[in-house]
């Protein structure tokens, strides 16, 4: 009988056996492969956290022991075990979310996933409990070694060792990868430890001479193990790493081995001041294809064959190829152009650049901040660095981009993939902050093609700036259809679509410029003229922008991002300094956390489409709807024909 429907909380597995606990763990990653298959999501990581997961939950008190993931994608197993084995709708409006979120289970602690920031999480949340009178519960941190690698993590490390009277537990989930490989000095450390013959010898060897005298034996070898700083750490030097932190060092021990990590956890959990436990563990751990995937392990796939682990549909081109495949071509023509990124080569699409410049590109680590003031430095140096993350993760690094690019007059250019809407990775994964933080950024510029053609010209006219910082941001996804201009003007705005009633002027930012045009077709169906422009560098404001929405009666902008303070803001910010009085509109996303679901959904949630866009135009031309268009010549005309009562748009919407 199977032993996981039975499952409906942490206190089920109190009943469970060792070898209970192994066939469950086995039944875990055969569910893992089965559903996440049919939905696509991180399947890499969930299944090398399975044994952890459950030693966790066995050995500690969820909820009123918090366990904190860092990141959460690793967290399925959690959700399995916190009685959410509904993973039908997993990422899709009204399933599970991919990451741990509050509204689904008291289980769920920390919502971002965001890396290197539990600790500092686990920090606060014990000194909370102990000043609280709570001292007897326990803060469980589970942090993938990837994490290790950005500065917050340190940070807290610091501060955790300052106080030593705590019930912390802090995880290291070591499986040498974070997407990729883990990179920098501290996964070149991990990694010997993880594979040096010492350990090995020492390992295999001390826990079998233990086992020989039963109990008694084992018990010996476990206080021996867990002496000080780690019997085994002992002899591969790992004890360096954190004698100068003065916490308790458990480990590496096999991160599959239950029996061993539920002795080892019990250890931890009785110590009584923070403690780390390295476990080594395999991503991907028992689905061979997944272990056959050099480039990341299926840390994250999207509907698959779970026999072969190939995608059940042809993938059509992204935007992130398209960018690869330019930034090859730029760096053939351009030695001064290096690539950067934070532990994301291969998402990011700099792995083409990786392999034909192999000496020109630098992985960083988690570690945004020092690779844009490292950029800062490169730029210094006489090289033209394009640092290429997700939009999301572009926040980390705001004061190094205004502080130490901006100030300085570095010629850098920021790539931000997955910008605006990203779907179903939920509210901490929509790259929809960009616009609006990054514009604020003195003589910052900022583009958004609407197509591939634009990408490539867009990214070759950045790095041709020396003096400024760039962006070009482009949305997760297929690349969108192509549009040609029929009209470039003097300073590079492309008109797209034009009328000789100048009634409206549509401004489509990126690949909202599609929407735009559906929009200014459905205001021709009902006799209002309107212009559509991609301003391809949608910041600064181009003086042509200004001379258009001068002569319109009616500016309306459409883009990917926040409303408040966005590119649209900016617009009508620079119309009023020119005196231009222009009612404008701007269109986007309302300032607030937007769950996961499809990108469409998000997008007629926040009334982005072109059936209600267009409906709320009319309106802004009849007078009904603020803010209000301003009057022209035949008008009188055409409100004669209309009445506010119903009005009507192409395709009989209304």
């Amino acid at each position: 009988m199977a032993i996981l429907p039975s499952i409906t909380g942490p206190q089920d597995l109190n009943a469970l056996s060792v070898s209970q606990l192994q066939e469950l763990a086995a039944e875990i990653r055969a569910f893992l492969i089965e559903n996440v298959s049919r939905t696509g999501g991180h399947l890499g990581p969930n299944l090398g956290a399975v044994e952890l997961t459950l030693a966790l939950h066995k050995v500690f008190d969820s909820p009123a022991d918090p366990i904190i993931f860092d990141t959460g994608h690793q967290s399925y197993v959690h959700k399995l075990l916190t009685g959410r084995q509904d993973f039908s709708g997993l990422r899709a409006r009204g399933g599970l979310a991919g990451y741990p979120q509050r509204s689904e289970s008291a289980h769920d602690v920390v919502e971002s996933s965001h890396a290197s920031s539990s600790l500092s999480w686990a920090d606060g949340v014990s000194r909370a409990l102990t000043r609280t009178g709570r001292a007897d519960r326990h803060v469980i941190a589970v942090v993938g070694d990837g994490a290790l690698t950005g500065g917050m993590t340190w940070e807290a490390l610091n501060n955790i060792s300052d106080d030593n009277d705590r019930n912390l537990v802090i995880v290291v989930n070591d499986n040498g990868r974070s997407y990729a490989p883990t990179i920098g000095g501290m996964a070149r450390y991990l990694n010997r430890v993880r594979t040096g013959a010492t350990y090995r010898d020492f390992y295999r060897g001390s826990e079998s001479l233990f086992a020989k005298f039963g109990p008694a034996g084992r018990a010996v070898y476990r206080g021996v193990r867990g002496g000080t700083h780690g019997f085994l750490a002992r002899f591969t030097n790992n004890a360096a790493l954190y004698s100068n932190l003065d916490i308790k060092y458990l480990g590496p021990i096999d991160g599959h081995d239950l029996e061993a990590l539920l002795e080892t956890l019990e250890l931890a959990k009785s110590y009584g001041a923070p403690v780390i436990v390295h476990t080594i563990t395999e991503k991907g751990r028992g689905y061979q294809p997944a272990r056959d995937d050099e480039a990341d392990q299926f840390h994250a796939v999207g509907r698959i064959d779970p026999e072969t682990g190939g995608p059940l549909s042809a993938s059509r081109p992204a935007w992130t190829d398209v960018f690869a495949e330019e930034l090859v071509e730029i760096g053939s023509r351009r030695p001064d152009v290096i690539a950067m990124t934070a532990a994301m080569l291969r998402p990011t699409g700099l792995a083409p650049f990786a392999e034909r410049f192999p000496d020109r590109v630098y992985d960083v680590g988690i570690a945004e901040q020092h690779a844009v003031a490292s950029a800062a430095g490169m730029a210094f140096g006489g090289l033209h660095p394009v640092v290429a993350v997700y939009a999301t993760f572009m926040g980390r690094a705001f004061d190094q981009v205004l502080m130490d690019v901006a100030l300085h007059r570095a010629g850098v250019t920021f790539v931000l993939d997955r910008a605006g809407v990203t779907g179903p990775d939920g509210p901490s994964h929509h790259g929809m902050w960009d616009l609006a933080m990054l514009q604020i950024v003195p003589d910052i510029r900022i583009a958004a093609p609407r197509d591939a053609a634009r990408l490539r010209e867009l990214l070759s006219e950045a790095v041709a700036v020396p003096d400024a910082p760039t962006v070009i941001r482009f949305p997760k996804g297929d690349v969108a259809a192509p549009i040609e201009a029929v009209e470039r003007l003097d300073d590079g705005v492309d008109v797209l679509a034009a009328s000789d009633a100048r009634d409206v002027l549509l401004v489509g930012i990126g690949p909202f410029a599609h929407l735009a045009l559906d929009v200014a077709a459905r205001l021709r169906a009902q006799g209002i003229g309107a212009t559509v422009i991609d301003p391809r560098w949608a910041i600064p404001v181009q003086p042509s922008v200004i001379e258009l929405a001068a002569s319109h009666r009616l500016v309306i902008t459409l883009e990917d991002g926040i409303r408040v303070g966005g590119v649209g803001t900016r617009v009508r910010q620079v119309l009023r300094e020119a005196g231009v009085d222009t009612a404008v509109d701007e269109l986007g996303l309302p300032d607030e956390f937007i769950d996961h679901a499809t990108r469409e959904q998000i997008l007629e949630d926040a009334g982005l489409t072109a059936a209600k866009i267009a409906q709320d135009v009319v309106a802004q031309v009849l007078g009904t709807r603020i803010p209000v268009a301003r009057q022209a010549e035949h008008d009188a005309d055409w409100l004669s024909g209309m009445t506010t009562g119903s009005i009507p748009t192409r395709d009989g919407d209304s």
